[in-house]
C-alpha cells in the first residue's frame, strides 16, 4: 500500500512539472530559447543583469454560454405550455443553420422530429419546461408561459450567462442576464433551436394525449382550437386538460 501510495505521489508530482513546464512556456517562450552566441558561448561575456521576462498577458476573455428560450402552445386550447431552453456551442452553428434549423413554424413535422434529434446531440445542454393547465387558468397563460420558460433554464447542467428570451417579456426574478428578442425564432439560431425541440416535445406529449380523448381531434390540432376541436367543445364539454380560462372551454 505504501508502494503504491508513493507511485501515485510520484506520478502526480510528473504531472504538475508538466504542467508547470508548459504554462511557463506559454507565458514565456523565451526561457526555452537558446543563449545567444554573444552571451559568452563564443568569446562574449554574459550579461550581469538579466532582463525581465515580460508580464504575463491577461487571460482571454471566455465566451458568454448564451441559452436560447422559447415556449410553445401559448395559444391552444389544451394540455401545458411548454418551454425549451438550449444551449449550442459555436461551432455547430453554420452547420444547423444550413441544416434547416429556423422558426418551428415554418417546418413540417417530419422536419421539425429530425432537427430536433440532430440539436439534442449536438447541445451542450438542452431541458424541457412546462407549466400545468391548471397553472395557465389559475395564472393566466403569459405567466405561466413565463414559468414554463424559467423551470427550462433551471433544469439546465450548464449555467449560462445570458439567456435570449423569445417575446418582448422577462422572465421576473431570474437571476442570470437575460434579453428578450422578438421574433426571436426568426433571429436567433439559439432561439430556433429551443422553439423546435418544444415543439417536437409538445407535439409527442399531445400525440399521447390523443388516445384518450380521441373525440377533440387532437392528434391534428395539436390542442389548437380549430373549427373541429371547438365543436367537440360544443358536444362534448371540456375535458380536464381544457383551459377554462380560454372562453372556447368555458361553453
Amino acid at each position: 500500500m505504501k508502494e503504491e501510495g508513493r507511485r501515485k505521489k510520484e506520478e502526480e508530482g510528473r504531472r504538475r512539472k508538466k504542467k508547470e513546464e508548459v504554462e511557463i512556456f506559454t507565458l514565456f517562450p523565451s526561457f526555452h530559447l537558446p543563449i545567444s552566441p554573444s552571451w559568452g558561448g563564443h568569446g562574449g561575456t554574459a550579461p550581469t543583469n538579466f532582463p525581465s521576462p515580460p508580464p504575463p498577458l491577461p487571460p482571454s476573455p471566455s465566451p458568454k454560454i448564451i441559452a436560447g428560450v422559447d415556449e410553445v402552445g401559448r395559444g391552444a386550447l389544451f394540455g401545458p405550455v411548454v418551454a425549451a431552453a438550449c444551449i449550442l456551442p459555436d461551432g455547430v452553428l453554420d452547420e444547423l443553420v444550413s441544416g434547416g434549423v429556423r422558426d418551428s413554424k415554418q417546418l413540417s413535422a417530419a422536419a421539425r422530429s429530425r432537427l430536433a434529434a440532430k440539436i439534442r446531440a449536438v447541445a451542450v445542454d438542452c431541458q424541457i419546461g412546462a407549466a400545468s393547465v391548471k397553472e395557465i387558468d389559475r395564472m393566466n397563460i403569459l405567466q405561466a408561459s413565463l414559468l414554463a420558460m424559467k423551470r427550462a433554464i433551471f433544469k439546465l447542467n450548464v449555467r449560462p450567462d445570458l439567456c435570449l428570451v423569445d417575446g418582448n417579456q422577462k422572465i421576473p426574478n431570474l437571476s442570470i442576464e437575460q434579453e428578450t428578442m422578438v421574433k426571436g425564432d426568426s433571429r436567433s439560431i439559439q432561439i430556433a433551436a429551443a422553439s423546435i425541440v418544444a415543439k417536437v416535445w409538445r407535439d409527442e406529449l399531445i400525440g399521447r394525449m390523443a388516445l384518450k380523448y380521441p373525440e377533440y381531434d387532437l392528434t391534428n390540432n395539436k390542442g389548437y382550437g380549430t373549427a373541429k376541436h371547438r365543436l367537440a367543445l360544443e358536444l362534448y364539454g371540456a375535458s380536464v386538460f381544457h383551459r377554462v380560462s380560454f372562453s372556447p372551454c368555458r361553453k
